[in-house]
């Protein structure tokens, strides 16, 4: 059996009854196909197997390859990384997604499982703390620019926890199982999803600062200017960014492209 690699971020989940629930979140039926992400031993591909209809699970270890087409024969296994795969290629909607995976590329898998094309819901096991922040209200420890995206992109839920005492080898952390249903018509359209990032994770980045301040410097306009922005999307100047709901922050910068930020 393949040792888990410390530099894969790989904790292998064999509790068949959390496989079986975190199978079922996900929903699937005979009909649909279901898009993998880091199978690793094959615990959850297992589960989802005898639920959906086609399994397409994605590897990037290479030597878990032969143990998973042994454990799981019916799954389509691809060796590759998820990050750098298009995933347009292997699956058409609708599709679903699902997958226990690395804690240290978590947010980028969470970010292209929300770019088209969309599935129709992704169930993750992740990093409590991540789970906390994907579900957090704006003026909570947890809400964040993490918070904000996945919000605007999809409906976030976090279903039930996951004790580190269930993996092996055993990671410092427990992990929470969380379900996103993606928009198919969200408030940022896909062409802006960039501008809104850079939009949301440099407001972020001045946490501490009122928001009139931290929009004057991330834009580099002159505080009437800027003032006028806030007042038009009823954003108090004096908020600080971890204040502001995500619907906020989605009328912010339609505003600020309308009026045509960021330059160039």
């Amino acid at each position: 059996m393949p040792r888990a690699k410390r530099r894969l971020g790989q904790h292998f989940l064999t509790d068949p009854r959390i496989l079986a629930r975190i199978a079922d979140a996900l929903e699937p039926s005979s009909s649909d196909t279901v898009l993998e992400i880091g199978p690793g031993r094959g615990g959850l591909t297992g589960a989802l197997v005898e639920r959906a209809g086609r399994v397409i699970a994605i590897e990037k270890d290479r030597e878990l390859i032969p143990l998973l087409r042994r454990q799981v024969p019916t799954a389509e296994i691809i060796e590759g990384d998820a990050l750098e795969l298009s995933w347009a290629e292997l699956v058409r909607p609708p599709f679903l997604v699902a997958g226990n995976i690395p804690y240290n590329i978590t947010s980028p898998l969470l970010d292209k499982a929300l770019e088209p094309p969309l599935p129709e819901r992704i169930v993750f096991l992740v990093q409590k703390e991540v789970a906390d922040r994907v579900i957090a209200s704006a003026g909570t420890g947890e809400y964040g620019a993490l918070t904000v995206g996945l919000q605007v992109a999809a409906e976030t839920e976090r279903l039930f926890t996951v004790p580190a005492g269930a993996f092996q080898p055993r990671p410092q952390v427990d992990s929470a199982v969380i379900r996103l249903t993606p928009r198919h018509n969200p408030p940022v359209p896909a062409e802006q999803r960039q501008s809104f990032r850079t939009l949301v994770v440099g407001l972020f980045g001045f946490r501490r600062k009122q928001m009139l301040r931290a929009l004057r410097e991330l834009t580099g306009w002159e505080p009437a200017r800027a003032g006028a922005i806030l007042e038009v999307t009823a954003i108090p100047a004096s908020a600080r960014p971890e204040a502001v709901a995500p619907l906020r922050f989605v009328a912010l910068h339609r505003a600020l492209v309308d009026a045509g930020w960021p330059a160039g």
